[in-house]
């Protein structure tokens, strides 16, 4: 068999979340330096070793404010954590192109076990003759499981800040 190594297309990919604000909608948001290496046994989605960073600098939510917030001590305290990362542990087929991956995320130094739900789309040359595959991922997490803490409660009851937080990316990978 021969091993295949991946890399993220990140004009093509968004890794991103989405938080419940004032408990009645969702806030989204993104991380706009990121880093994804998969490498697997001749393209074959269910042998990958998946691997994942975040620069936490890079976190985009289109409001300055609301991201120098989510950047300091009150939330994801850049300067003494500055990424994010994952790494699968396990693999598992639940139907064609439906994946269940598990794996430790790691965010301010927390690290916990969480599955992914992932669709895998398979292979696809560019124009260019680039192989390329893509993947999309769902999951939910719990920001007090990684000491995301910090919240406001309201006037009329209930808190600023949901603590699902809800993971979806869409992710093009290119074959190097």
């Amino acid at each position: 068999m021969t091993k295949s190594i991946w890399a993220i297309d990140p004009t093509h990919s968004e890794i991103g979340f989405k938080v419940k604000h004032m408990m009645f909608t969702n806030v989204s948001g993104k991380f706009n330096e990121v880093h994804v290496a998969i490498e697997n046994e001749d393209g074959h989605f269910e042998t990958s070793d998946i691997s994942f960073s975040a620069e936490v600098n890079s976190v985009d939510t289109g409001n300055a404010e609301r991201d120098n917030h989510l950047r300091s001590a009150d939330f994801f305290d850049v300067e003494n954590f500055p990424k994010i990362s994952f790494k699968s542990t396990k693999i598992t087929k639940i139907d064609e192109g439906q994946f269940k991956i598990a794996g430790d995320l790691t965010v301010k130094n927390e690290t916990k076990n969480i599955v992914l739900d992932a669709e895998y789309s398979g292979l696809m040359k560019d124009p260019w003759g680039n192989t390329k595959a893509g993947l999309s991922l769902t999951g939910k997490i719990n920001r007090k499981d990684f000491g995301l803490s910090w919240n406001a409660a309201l006037e009329t009851g209930g808190v600023l800040v949901g603590e699902e937080i809800k993971l979806i990316s869409e992710i093009q990978l290119i074959k190097q």
